[in-house]
């Protein structure tokens, strides 16, 4: 906790807040990436299923 301090004093509290949330959302970002890659893969193999099933 200490160490948290003494960046605040050195760096300031706008710096150390951007760079808490930019370190957060990047994970977040991440994994919601993954999520629409394995919407997008299930979407095809849905409209391929049902190209299959209208011949």
């Amino acid at each position: 906790m200490e160490e948290v301090f003494n960046q605040i004093a050195n760096f300031g509290f706008p710096i150390v807040l951007s760079i808490y949330l930019l370190v957060r959302l990047e994970n977040k970002l991440e994994k919601l990436s993954e999520s629409i890659n394995e919407l997008s893969k299930n979407i095809s193999n849905i409209r391929m299923w049902s190209n299959i099933k209208d011949v």
